[in-house]
């Protein structure tokens, strides 16, 4: 039986905490839906938590005053996504209920759980009951109940974790988006997972090794169902602003990011703030904050982006893929004048993004001046955008981004730099090279370009084959992991388990829509021998077609289809 937490018994209930949390976080990932249908729950706790055991195993707490104000202080910085800055807040709660104190009895440490709740409640704007909230205020009340009667402090941590279960369970009938999937709180399973780590090491038991794919397969949510058009506020952002004052009021600040979003909260200590808000326009939000601070840190997801990849059973692309975006853009060799601006040379210069060597020398064989890397899971920045624009020796340079969610990045570029910026509206690969070469280069004017590229967006329909990642279900389709998928218009055409049984239905849809170029650009798991097979069963299905097979050398896609 325990009946006081050191500060070095503390430290290693957060560390077991931590353990516990990453070994199931996939498990959690696959419950959550609320407040939106991101799928990143269990991996914001997770890499919260493991902030404050880096910083925690740096010391050896002398207090358990001083382990959780570490652990308080690591979290706000660390906290990701609206379940992690809810976790720092109840964790700041603890440190304050326990600061000055050697070591804390049961009293004193389910008071301080309780003192969590209260600052969670206090920062988050619009409290929603039926999530990790409602779990955590019915779990610190019974501790406090069992306190009163009891000094053993196993016991009180024992009833609140199983009062804790039981308010969970509940979640699914409180919240209607929970109901709609049939699922329990992401971010409540994921708070009582710590707390049950933290008294397994109270009880002296091993910690769990954490191994890749460990979690048991748990219930999960129908992500299908949650459409991402439902999604009032599309951007997740998160940021962290170094105060001008310790005692500044944060309340004017609250009541504007409430009016732009939902879904805020505000966590501070003496030093700092960190903000968790849904929005549709972001840089406001982080402009708006500069008035109380300086900016330190941010994180900005489009959110129904991710709801689509998981709907479709994709790889959610986060900021966490920025890490390997940004090595092997360190990893390129240096261009001259990457970061100059070229003087003029001519009148008009093309830009053109796409991932591929093939499909970036197919461009620059079209006319294009420059081709900046990237495309799906790696959208290039403004600013790499923008070095690409500045080194084209031309007054006005057209951009063609290729993908619909890198165009509002290419928009940007035009403020930036005294040359003139024109983006031309393509989401497709196949609609960039079929607007490129509809360029007339003797052309005088830039509205004369401009109209004959967008013109020509209406007379390509591309398709693109990939694989599914996870099973789903999607727009009536059952999907199941290792699927090919084949997208239309960046819609589901179908699925199949055989590619040139998927093949074969688009070359029918070729034909239906008597198309007379076909052109099929190759990635890079494809063999130039494969490929050629694809381009014959299109050629003996659309006999009267022009059909080219090319090598594109794109990743995630093994073909890119274009139907004129």
């Amino acid at each position: 039986m325990n009946e006081t937490i050191s500060g070095a018994l503390f430290k290693r209930m957060v560390l077991h905490g931590a353990a516990a949390v990453t070994l199931q976080k996939q498990a959690i990932n696959d419950l959550n839906v609320f407040p939106v249908p991101d799928g990143d729950t269990g991996t914001n706790m997770s890499m919260t938590i493991g902030t404050a055991v880096t910083e925690l195993r740096k010391v050896d707490p002398v207090s358990v005053d001083q382990a959780a104000s570490v652990t308080a202080s690591a979290l706000l910085r660390g906290a990701r996504g609206n379940s992690g800055v809810i976790l720092s807040l109840l964790f700041r709660g603890i440190s304050k209920g326990l600061k000055g104190q050697e070591t804390a009895d049961a009293k004193a440490f389910a008071a301080a759980m309780q003192e969590g709740v209260s600052s969670a409640y206090k920062a988050v704007m619009k409290p929603a009951e039926g999530t990790v909230l409602t779990v955590s205020r019915l779990a610190s009340k019974r501790a406090v109940e069992v306190a009163a009667e009891s000094s053993d402090l196993e016991a009180v941590l024992e009833a609140a974790i199983a009062e804790g279960h039981v308010a969970l369970k509940q979640t699914t009938d409180m919240n209607p988006v929970l109901k709609k999937a049939g699922v329990v709180d992401a971010g409540g399973m994921g708070h009582l997972l710590i707390l049950e780590g933290m008294l397994a090491e109270m009880r002296g038991e091993s910690m769990p090794e954490i191994k890749a794919d460990a979690a048991p397969e748990k219930e999960k949510a129908d992500f299908a169902m949650m459409a991402a058009d439902e999604i009032t506020f599309a951007f997740d952002t998160v940021y962290i602003v170094h105060k001008n004052d310790p005692d500044v009021d944060l309340d004017p600040l609250r009541a504007y990011l409430n009016s732009i979003g939902d879904s805020l909260v505000i966590g501070e200590d003496d030093e700092t703030f960190k903000v968790h808000v849904h929005t549709n326009i972001p840089g406001s939000a982080l402009t708006e904050s500069q008035k109380y601070g300086t900016l330190e840190l941010a994180k900005i997801e489009n959110m129904r982006t991710q709801a689509d990849a998981l709907a479709a059973g994709k790889k959610v692309q986060s900021t966490d893929d920025l890490d390997e975006v940004e090595a092997q853009l360190e990893a390129a060799p240096a261009e001259d004048g990457a970061h100059t601006v070229t003087a003029p040379e001519k009148k008009f210069g093309f830009l053109a993004v796409c991932a591929g060597d093939g499909l970036a020398a197919i461009f620059r064989d079209l006319g294009a001046d420059a081709v900046v890397s990237g495309g799906q899971t790696m959208n290039p920045s403004t600013e790499s955008i923008l070095a690409g624009v500045d080194k084209i020796p031309a007054e006005v340079v057209f951009v063609l981004p290729n993908n619909s969610n890198i165009i509002m990045a290419a928009q940007q570029c035009d403020a930036l730099t005294e040359k003139q910026v024109i983006v031309i509206p393509t989401k497709t690969v196949p609609q960039g090279i079929t607007a490129l070469m509809n360029v007339d280069f003797e052309a005088e004017d830039a509205q004369s370009i401009t109209d004959a590229m967008n013109e020509s967006l209406t007379t390509v329909t591309t398709a693109q084959i990939t694989y599914a990642a996870r099973d789903s279900e999607f727009d009536s389709f059952s999907i199941k992991q290792g699927d090919y998928l084949a997208l239309e218009e960046g819609k589901l055409f179908g699925t199949d388990q055989d590619l040139t049984a998927l093949l074969n239905k688009l070359a029918a849809e070729a034909v239906e829509k008597e198309a007379s170029f076909i052109s099929l650009y190759f990635g890079e798991d494809v063999s130039e021998e494969d490929a050629q097979a694809a381009g014959e069963l299109f050629a003996q299905a659309c006999p009267e077609a022009e059909i080219a097979v090319l090598p594109g050398g794109q990743p995630v896609y093994y073909y890119i289809i274009s139907m004129e």
